[in-house]
């Protein structure tokens, strides 16, 4: 398909290849600058930042159970840290530059070790000045493997993504302090793509069971995704598998930072085109992921699939009785702030806005030496976190999962990451049962950079 400059400025799509590596080849992981070619054939390649070389840098892979170790080597020019991204980890190795570890300084290095507990979908990315350098490239996809994998054909790990590049230059177009990105709904790109491919394909026999890892590795975009000569089903979120595998009869939302594992059946006949689809911003539905049928796998369907096994420490229990505590969602663009507290003084919103303070936690403006509340280990916890704000949210928590309760006392799934709609309000549920420092944070990382973070402690 050939692109034009037309469709290039109006945001279709791009993004490198990144090949998946076996965990035991990959003992180091190197962030470097490269040059890759993120526009298609004819526009210029575009320096970024890497690991590895690679946009999105390598796949990881690791059996569940087993102990990941990895030396990142810093040979960028900036400070720079790794966030295991959904890892129920050793709060040392979070990777949260400014309050679990130091940055990592140019030419020097920092050892990650942790075991891996659960098995599922995770991903890996900068956590220091994360707005740039996960804009730049530095990310990538940490597979955790089942004893016992679903009944499935193959295993394809999708990374989506988008870019905002000049089309004339290949380069960035990089001024991610901007404050109106990051008082209104963040840094969206004008191409989108998934591993590292403009134009992504697959091929694929009618009848053939996939699984699809879906990660959102965009530092904004809200994904909506659909399926087309394909029948699925959503088996996992944020790497937790579901109770029942759930059929895909509606659109598909993907926030910053969220994950979901589909099981889809080919269901387009040999010479048909299937696919994974985004809505575009010109509301139409564009091709992301291509599904080429060549040939037939099998004579039937087989089913829905069977439920993905358990990880460990899945229940919330003791919700009911647990103490609420409030947290509203607060400032950005046509609603500001009165004030809010930054570096330990009550700033007023002018004042705010000065130091690029835009948003705020519970009338926090970035990390505060005083943790938003100190929880003991053990203790059932909820958090309301009430969107005061016009924009949606993509609210991560760390080290720990938690479930969303509803209005009428249900639990939901359980995830990492929760998407906070404007002017509504999400409780969520946890078992603190991970000690340490604990960021959250809204993952529409310009947002993040400028206010929407706060911390827990956990004894």
């Amino acid at each position: 398909m050939k692109m034009t400059r037309r469709a290039f400025c109006a945001g279709l799509a791009a993004v490198p290849l990144a090949r998946p590596t076996q965990a035991q080849d990959m003992a180091l992981l190197t962030a470097r600058a490269a040059t890759v070619q993120l526009a298609p054939d004819g526009y210029p390649a575009t320096p970024v930042w890497s690991y590895d070389g690679t946009i999105p840098g390598p796949v990881i892979r690791a059996a569940q159970g087993s102990r990941l170790q990895r030396r990142l080597v810093n040979t960028l020019e900036v400070p720079t840290s790794v966030h295991w991204h959904g890892i129920r980890i050793d709060n040392a190795m979070d990777g949260v530059a400014g309050l679990t570890q130091n940055a990592v300084p140019p030419g020097e290095s920092f050892d990650y070790a942790f075991d891996l507990p659960d098995a599922g979908t995770y991903w890996y990315h900068a956590h220091t000045n994360s707005m740039e350098q996960v804009a730049r490239g530095l990310s990538g996809a940490l597979i955790i493997e089942e004893a016992t994998p679903p009944d499935v054909d193959r295993d394809e790990v999708l990374m989506i993504d988008d870019w905002l590049l000049d089309p004339n230059t290949g380069l960035f177009v990089d001024d991610f302090a901007a404050p109106m990105a990051r008082s209104h709904g963040g840094q969206i790109g004008n191409l989108v793509g998934v591993n590292g491919r403009y134009d992504y394909r697959l091929s694929a026999r009618q009848n053939e069971r996939l699984r699809l890892r879906l990660i959102n590795l965009a530092n904004a975009q809200i994904f909506g995704l659909k399926l087309e000569g394909l029948t699925g089903w959503t088996v996992a979120l944020d790497g937790m598998p579901l109770d029942t595998p759930e059929p895909v009869t509606d659109t598909l939302v993907l926030a910053p930072a969220q994950r979901m594992d589909l099981i889809v059946d080919v269901t387009a006949e040999e010479g048909e085109t299937a696919g994974l689809l985004f809505a575009a911003a010109d509301d139409t539905w564009r091709v992301l992921a291509e599904v080429s049928v060549e040939g037939r796998a099998a004579s039937v369907l087989r089913g829905a699939p069977q439920p993905l096994p358990r990880n460990p420490r899945m229940e919330v229990v003791g919700v009911d009785a647990a103490s609420v505590l409030e947290m509203p969602l607060q400032g950005g663009a046509m609603r500001g702030l009165e004030s809010a507290a930054f570096n330990g003084q009550k700033l007023t919103w002018q004042e705010l806005v000065q130091q690029g303070q835009f948003w705020a936690l519970a009338g926090q403006a970035g990390l505060g030496e005083v943790p938003f509340a100190t929880l003991s280990r053990g203790e059932t916890a909820r958090i309301r976190m009430t969107n005061n704000t016009i924009f949606p949210h993509a609210m991560h928590l760390h080290g720990m999962h938690f479930r969303e309760r509803k209005a009428d006392g249900s639990l939901g799934p359980l995830r990492d990451t929760v998407l906070v709609m404007p002017n509504e309000t999400t409780e969520i549920a946890f078992v603190a049962d991970n000690p340490g420092k604990w960021l959250l944070h809204c993952h529409m990382l310009g947002h993040a950079a400028s206010g929407m973070t706060n911390w827990l402690m956990v004894t």
